[in-house]
């Protein structure tokens, strides 16, 4: 099979799996189907829109499949069978797999996971991972199984987190899946690529983020809040309650100790306003103090606090 290029049809839905479609398509596969999630209601203007998978498609004037679901879908199977994928190629789909569509490809299913595996399985690897103050991630590109993320590992690619927030973490891991895909296609196509077993015992599961997960306790250390904040950024959103109002909080970050200095500091109660100035707003932590840098006010866009100041007034007291 040397040189040959396997017919592919490309599962995926949100954000991350574009850039992997996008490195597929430009590398000439034959994609018969794209599978993304139904249109639905999508961003704050209320409208109905398809994925970003959807949209990248029919960009480029692929052919989309958008079943509401899977399991005993007849016509789907039927669909994917008369397209006689080699392989089908899944990342950010949104949903499980049934036995009977793994077993359609001869080469098998391969999915791009945005972990490294056997670490964090499950809906969303990139806000629990900052969530845990992990200082690394990755990819991992797996043979898919009837477990969750517990396929067999054809290889994985590791990247810092530094202090990216979730979007910016879930691009540059989309980057590295879909360098990670097109390197080891070739090896998947000729039956070469490696099948290494998940060690089952290290597994850990990363669950799906409620929006409620993202109110800003102040209980918590200063370090725990900064990372909330970088979790919940873009999605959900991180916020804080003032005086009734849901008041988004997209940048903040933990004060060292001898960077600022509040004068009452350290009697004043978590959750109090310290300071608010150009820098930011300064809020009393469990250990210390956070600095709120940028916000989203009701029905206006994120901006620095700078910004916001300048025809607006946040009055001090507690969160």
């Amino acid at each position: 099979m040397k040189n040959y290029k396997p017919v592919i049809v490309y599962m995926g839905s949100a954000e991350f799996a574009v850039p992997a479609l996008e490195a597929v398509y430009e590398a000439g596969y034959e994609i018969p189907y794209v599978v993304t999630q139904p249109d639905r209601v999508r961003g704050r203007g209320g409208r109905i829109l398809s994925t970003p998978v959807g949209i990248f498609a029919g960009k480029k004037g692929l052919k989309l499949l958008k079943p509401d679901i899977l399991k005993d879908n007849e016509e789907f199977v039927k669909s994917l069978r008369e397209a006689a994928p080699d392989l089908i190629v899944v990342a950010a789909y949104g949903k499980i797999l049934p036995e009977l569509i793994l077993e359609i490809p001869p080469l098998g299913c391969v999915n791009i996971h945005a972990s490294l595996l056997p670490e964090y399985r499950g809906a969303a690897p990139v806000q629990r991972a900052i969530l845990d103050g992990k200082r690394e991630t990755g990819v991992t590109l797996i043979y898919m199984s009837k477990g969750l993320d517990s396929g067999d590992i054809i290889a994985s690619a590791k990247t810092g987190i530094s202090g990216l927030n979730a979007g910016e973490l879930t691009e540059v891991l989309a980057g590295l899946g879909a360098g990670l895909l097109l390197e080891k296609l070739p090896l998947i196509t000729d039956g070469t690529a490696p099948r290494v077993p998940q060690d089952g015992t290290k597994a850990t599961y990363a669950d799906k983020i409620e929006k409620s997960e993202g109110r800003l306790s102040f209980d918590r250390t200063a370090e725990e809040i900064e990372l909330r904040v970088r979790a919940m950024t873009d999605a959900p959103g991180a916020y804080i309650m003032k005086d009734g109002e849901r008041i988004g909080v997209t940048r903040a970050r933990a004060l060292d100790p001898e960077e600022e200095s509040y004068e009452g500091r350290e009697e004043a109660a978590p959750g109090t306003v310290l300071s608010v100035s150009k820098k930011g707003i300064a809020v009393r932590a469990k250990d210390g103090a956070v600095l709120i840098e940028a916000i989203r006010m009701p029905g206006r866009k994120a901006m620095p606090v700078a910004e916001y100041l300048k025809g607006n007034s946040f009055d001090a007291g507690s969160l």
